[in-house]
């Protein structure tokens, strides 16, 4: 039997993720000039454009922060690169590979895990099948392997 991913695996690759995704966005903020508007403008609207451009680069950091975990999860690798790097993948209940509406809705779970006290990244630790918010409200599983297709037999095997 493939053991789920457990707290502290998920933590970890959350972690190698984190910082995948904020050196990107830095990059990106680099060739978009996001940041350099307000120091540039001066004046009386260097107020207002310090606001906006702290708003774009907000939404630019969750729309790449969601396809990248979105696009990654629901790919064949059914995991970003921390996953892989600790040896967890995504699937669905029966072990299959997640779409990525399933993965988008996952990913926007895991904001609502957080503004919870974080109770909903805690559950991961107390219950049965290792599952926090976002994977209870996407019904989907995380195990700790990195083959998708280990995964997969086994479940087939016990649903035949």
């Amino acid at each position: 039997m493939v053991p789920y991913g457990g707290f502290w695996w998920r933590v970890l690759a959350y972690f190698i993720d984190y910082f995948i995704v904020n050196i990107g966005i830095g990059i990106l903020g680099m060739f978009t000039g996001f940041g350099i508007g307000p120091i540039m403008s001066g004046g009386a609207n260097a107020d207002m454009a310090a606001g906006l451009s702290m708003l774009l680069g907000a939404g630019l950091g969750l729309v790449c922060s969601w396809l990248y975990f979105a696009v990654l999860e629901s790919s064949p690798w059914q995991a970003t690169v921390g996953k892989l790097a600790v040896g967890v993948i995504v699937t669905d209940m029966h072990g299959n590979r997640i779409s990525f509406l399933r993965a988008t809705g996952r990913y926007f779970g895991k904001i609502l895990s957080g503004l919870l006290l974080a109770i909903g990244f805690i559950m991961v630790a107390f219950t049965e099948r290792k599952q926090g918010l976002h994977d209870v409200l996407a019904s989907t599983l995380v195990y700790r392997t990195r083959d998708p297709h280990e995964v997969r037999q086994i479940e087939n095997s016990v649903f035949a």
